[in-house]
């Protein structure tokens, strides 16, 4: 393929002469004597040779302007008026090469090909760390086990239909990342998306809070109001939690998904949706079916296309890139000088469980970069649980032996407090709390905030 070469020259003898000469030697040529002009040809451009002296936008404005557009070209200045000076200053602005007038075709055609050559590399260079990317992470997911590479694909393929999913996996996997991503790499990615966690909605709420009420409908309805479900016409929807929706809201749900209408609260008026229905649930759902809590024909209508998301410490292989992904995402915010994790602190993050899943591998970061002084996360650095936690028979999490609930919390909140020498908002971190919420359980222990 041939490459494209943009001339800006204001002499014309000479814009002449290394025209005719690129064109003999199989380049495409467009030429012009303004800065200008050449912003508007550049992006037709592989390269572009570009005098310095130019009448209005000089050469390093123009060089300037182009990597302000993000423009890919290769830049080459060329002027009879060099210094060293300028030959510096239009290196550090980003182009490729500079040439002193009066200067050969041969040594002309020299830079060039060298500079094409750069751009190629540059290129591929690009090219391999976007597929590196596009391989290991998709959105905010980080993961190169084949389990998440197969939902990448799941995910990819999904995306652009109007299907419903449901995500299936243990609290903390990420499923609100990938209902995310299904979102933003759909057609629908501008309009809403509206998440609904229907464990926090009170069952006698429930009704008016996806579905709308008018006014009057109840005590306390003073005027209308649109609902979740219409907040996100022609958008999505996010039900998280699906399977703690109580039955009389199942009903409502399946007519949603299997007709795209509903009625407001205290309206007898049919309103009708263009809405994306994404699911999520920590429960079995299959087994809800055989107790009679969830309906069989909700669940069909969900199940469209079902996507389980393994547990962190069934993918282990992902664990490296999800701490190195955590603290170039984390230290920022933490104020922390941490740039990098040693492989020590890798093997430590590798030899544990991890039953808070991904969830609990960035808390678990966090409160490591809030207390690591040093630029390297280490294997001390790593903290894990604040205390140990016993297994029954089942495999349950027990309390230590011996406390009630409170003290285990006060034991917790004055480790916490302790390691962070006292500061409350590095123990709040530690704990995965806000201020505030720390400030509250220490009144209620009865521990001075």
């Amino acid at each position: 393929m041939k490459k494209h070469i943009l001339i800006v020259e204001d002499e014309e003898k000479l814009r002449r002469v290394i025209e005719l000469h690129l064109l003999a030697n199989g380049f495409e040529v467009e030429k012009t004597g303004c800065a200008e002009e050449a912003l508007r040809l550049a992006d037709w451009a592989d390269l572009v040779l570009t005098d310095l002296r130019l009448p209005g936008m000089d050469g390093l404005e123009l060089l300037s302007q182009l990597r302000r557009q993000n423009m890919q070209a290769a830049v080459i200045l060329m002027t009879a008026f060099g210094t060293v000076e300028s030959a510096v200053e239009a290196m550090k602005s980003g182009a490729v090469d500079f040439l002193m007038k009066p200067f050969s075709l041969e040594h002309l055609m020299a830079v060039i090909h060298k500079a094409l050559e750069m751009r190629a590399l540059r290129d591929e260079n690009r090219q391999l760390k976007e597929e590196l990317g596009r391989r290991y992470q998709y959105g905010n997911m980080v993961g190169r086990s084949p389990l998440m590479q197969e939902i990448f694909a799941t995910v990819e393929r999904v995306a652009s239909s109007r299907a419903t999913v449901l995500l299936a996996g243990e609290s903390g996997v990420g499923k609100d990342l990938i209902a995310r991503a299904i979102h933003f790499h759909s057609p629908r990615r501008e309009r809403p998306f509206v998440k609904i966690n229907c464990t926090a909605i009170p069952e006698n709420l429930m009704e008016s809070e996806l579905f709308g009420y008018e006014k009057g409908a109840f005590t306390g309805a003073v005027q209308n109001k649109p609902g979740k479900f219409e907040q996100a016409d022609t958008g999505t929807v996010f039900l998280d939690e699906i399977g703690d929706v109580p039955p009389s809201i199942q009903v409502k749900l399946r007519r949603v998904l299997q007709e795209r209408e509903f009625e407001r609260l205290g309206s007898n008026k049919t309103r009708r949706i263009d809405v994306r229905v994404v699911a999520a649930t920590n429960q079995d759902l299959r087994a809800a079916l055989e107790q009679g809590t969830f309906r069989e024909d909700l669940y069909y209508r969900l199940n469209v296309v079902p996507i389980n998301i393994p547990p962190l410490r069934a993918r282990k292989e992902d664990i490296p890139f999800l701490a190195e992904h955590f603290v170039r995402k984390l230290a920022p915010d933490c104020g922390s000088r941490v740039e990098s994790i040693t492989e020590a602190a890798l093997k430590k993050l590798m030899e544990y469980h991890w039953p808070g899943n991904v969830r609990e591998l960035e808390n678990v970061i966090e409160r490591s970069l809030v207390m690591c002084r040093g630029t390297q996360l280490d294997a001390a650095d790593i903290q894990m649980d604040i205390a140990p936690r016993r297994r029954n028979h089942t495999g349950e999490h027990l309390l230590p032996e011996g406390l009630t609930l409170d003290e285990f919390e006060r034991d917790i909140i004055r480790e916490a407090l302790r390691r962070a020498d006292g500061n409350k908002s590095q123990a709040a971190r530690i704990l995965g709390l806000s201020r505030n919420a720390l400030r509250y359980r220490l009144t209620q222990i009865g521990i001075e905030s």
